[in-house]
Order: C-alpha cells, then structure tokens, then sequence
C-alpha cells in the first residue's frame, strides 16, 4: 500500500459518515504531517444525495451507486457506516470481496456475524478494522489489541453505553423518574427515537461480545451472555442506594476466574461511590480493564456522537493505511469458548433486594426464614414507615456474598408469599477489584 496517497471510499452518509468526511477533508494535511500518508476522499455512497449535511464535500464525490465504488480499483480502503445487521452485512461482503478493506463502527453486526465477515475477509487477504464499533472516540480497541499485549487479562468492567449512564446519571442527580430521565436524553440527542436496544442492555452486550473476544482470546456470542437492562429501575432503587452510599451503573462485566472459565454478563448494578467508574456521569463511558503485569487501567470519554465516533473511525483508517490493521487481523486467534464459559447461576456476589411487602406482624419472619432455607445471609435491612392506604412499605434487604441460584430461588419463594404485593426485584452489588499487581 503506498505510503504516500489513499483513496477512501465512504458508504453511509448519515451523522458518522458526515463526521469522517468532514475530518478527512479538514485534517488530511496534518494527518499526512503526523503519518506521511495522505488521505483522499473518493466517493461518498448513500441512498440520499440531496439533504443538506454538516460538510460541504466536492461536486461529483457523493452518489448512490455503490457498484461504482466497488469497481474502482485505485480505492483501497471503505468506512461502511450504515448500520445495522442485513444490508450492512451485504455491503461489507461485496467491499471485501472487490479487495478493499473495511473500516466499520457497526457492533451489532460484528457481534452477530463476526465471524463470517472475518472469514471472508481473510480469504480476500484484505482485513476489518472496528475500533468505533466499541465506545465511540476512547481507543479501547487498539488499546487491548496492542498496548496491554503482554498482559494476561483477568476482568473487564465497562460503562459503554452513554444512553443509559445519562438516565442513570440524571436520575441520581435530579432526582427523576425512568420515564422523565429517558425523555430528556432523546430531547438532547442521547437516546434514539425507540431506545430499545440501549436501555435493554442489548447495545452493551454487542461491545462486550467484541471488547472480551480480544481480551480472552475466544469466538464470543450474544447467546454467551447474561443480559439484563435498566427499563425496571425505580426511583426508590436510585435512592436506597444512594443513601447505603452505593452509585447504580449499567456495567458491561466480562472476567476469567482462577479456574479459567469466563464469566459475561451485563446488568444494573451498585458501585461503591469510591469506585472510578462511580464517577462516571452523563453520557460518558468508561472502562477498566485488568492485566496480571499492568494492574489496572482505565480509559475514559466520549461514548458516542459524531466526532468522537469520527475520530476513531480515521483512526483505524490511518492503522489500515499504515499496514497495522492487516497484521493485527492476521494475527488474531480465537478458541471455541464451549465448555470454558461460566453460568449465571454460579456468579457469586452481594444483592440488594427491594420487596414491596404488608407492614404486618410476622412478614419479616417469613422472608428471613426463605432466606436462610436458601443459606442466604442477610448484611442490611432498610425499611422506612408506611404511608400507604394499603399499609403495604417498600423493604430493602442487602445480602452477604451468595451464589446467584440461591438469590434466584429465594426470589422465587417470596413472591408466593401473600405479604409480598409485586415480584421482588433484584441488583447486583459488583465489588470492583482494587489494583494488584501479580509478583
């Protein structure tokens, strides 16, 4: 590849794709400053050739025939930014087989069809660079890739989806509601029109399936993790936890046990507020990653939005350009995870339990008895007074360490309990390691 010009073809021109060009346009002359390469954009394809964007790009770059793209042979290098998992899926195959490489933030896709993708890249000997694909402008993947390396890692904890650290964040700060938290974030642009896939914890689960393929060495799929979103979190969570002095974080959790098996989940989950990741507000993202020689790392910013997206997207079209995606990508070797991945039901952590029960003689009596039928030992109980024509009062119970298929047969029991108004509801409290290094 020459070391002096590369052509850059572009399909998808919404915001990203508006993002990149207005960077390679506007940066190509520092770019080549720092790189020696200069970047040239070639073509734009999208079905839409008349709305006004934020770039001005040359007359004759912007159309809707992507054959013409694939045919061109001086274009080395396409960013395919449409999204989703059908028709991106297509285009990303016929740009691979024309010989041209991929540059994608696609992490639905990757996490689905991965693995095919990759395969027909390799027969091509051309590769797929992904590094916006996982928490927009923080280069998290370049950083597993190739700066931790030489370390062996043990656990990933990540915020890695800025839709619902907003909620949660706003929540905790303002004192609102679910439904009040949600609908500011879509006025702000923080949440889609339908924010199913990111408040169900589905948009985290995609990122994790890439970020712990790498860090692990394994083939991941969405089917390997444990999925739980933050559409059931109450207000009253938000406080009670606030005031036992814990944060609430939708946590993206992948770890490797002394055992070797390899625990994925992502869910709500309480923090200590001395914990980083506690500090972590508004749409940002952040994620700690564990190395046996580096101890702890963490990396921090923009999670999503046009540039910051843009910016890792020209990033890994630079590493392409340069030859460093190829020799990453040839080199990467996953294992089947099979037998090596670890339940749900053998996590073993603390829980908060939030019931609603009748304020009546004996209610606590009858809990606390399927609790230690369960071996569950409880660590607090916090209950305030009623208020409630009902007499009915929301009981909070926090758990000692416990393995999660005792707390999910407790639960089981308690809501047979005619004290017991509504379905218990449950949050992990996740201890999040402290930094050791290994002698």
């Amino acid at each position: 590849m020459s070391k002096n010009k590369v052509k850059i073809g572009l399909v998808g021109f919404g915001v990203v794709g508006s993002g990149v060009a207005k960077i390679l346009l506007e940066n190509a002359d520092s770019i080549e400053k720092r790189t020696g390469i200069h970047l040239e954009l070639s073509r734009i394809v999208d079905l839409d050739t008349t709305s006004k964007r934020p770039v001005e790009v040359p007359k004759g770059i912007l159309n809707d025939d992507l054959d013409a793209l694939l045919n061109d042979d001086s274009i080395q290098i396409v960013a395919e930014l449409v999204g989703g998992t059908t028709v991106a899926k297509d285009i990303q195959l016929k740009i691979l087989r024309s010989g041209k490489h991929v540059v994608t933030a696609n992490k639905a896709l990757l996490a689905k069809h991965g693995n095919e993708l990759y395969a027909e890249a390799k027969k091509n000997n051309r590769c797929i660079a992904f590094e916006a694909s996982c928490c927009g402008g923080i280069p998290i993947v370049s950083a597993i890739r190739t700066g931790l390396a030489a370390n062996n890692i043990s656990a990933i904890y990540g915020i890695v989806n800025g839709t619902c650290n907003y909620i949660l964040s706003s929540m905790t700060s303002n004192d609102e509601d679910f439904a009040v938290a949600l609908k500011q974030a879509q006025e702000k642009g923080y949440a889609e029109a339908d924010p199913t896939l990111d408040i169900n914890g589905g948009d985290s689960a995609h990122k994790l399936a890439i970020l712990a393929a790498m860090a692990f060495g394994y083939d991941i799929s969405l089917d390997n993790i444990f999925i739980e979103g933050i559409e059931d979190i109450s207000i009253d969570d938000i406080r009670y936890g606030k005031e036992m002095g814990y944060a609430l974080k939708l946590l993206a959790i992948g770890e490797r046990n002394d055992s070797g098996k390899i625990s994925l989940r992502v869910h709500p989950s309480f923090i200590g507020l001395s914990s980083p990741l506690a500090r972590v507000d508004g749409p940002f993202n952040a994620v700690s990653i564990f190395g046996h020689a580096v101890g702890q790392t963490m990396y921090y910013g923009r999670g999503a939005g046009m540039m910051p997206t843009a910016s890792a997207v020209v990033a890994d079209i630079i590493e392409v350009a340069m030859g460093n995606s190829m020799a990453l990508f040839n080199s990467q070797k996953t294992d089947p995870l099979d037998s090596s991945l670890d339940s749900i039901d053998n996590l073993i952590c603390r829980f908060y339990i939030r019931l609603m029960v009748t304020d009546a003689p004996g209610t606590f009596a009858m809990i606390g008895k399927i609790l230690a039928d369960h071996d569950i030992s409880i660590s607090g109980i916090l209950q305030h007074e009623a208020h409630d024509e009902n007499n009915t009062v929301p009981a909070i119970i926090t758990t000692h360490p416990n393995r999660q298929a005792n707390v999910t047969k407790a639960l089981a029991d308690m809501e047979k309990l005619d004290a017991v108004q509504s379905k218990p509801f449950c949050i992990r409290i996740v201890d999040v390691p402290e930094d050791r290094i290994d002698d």
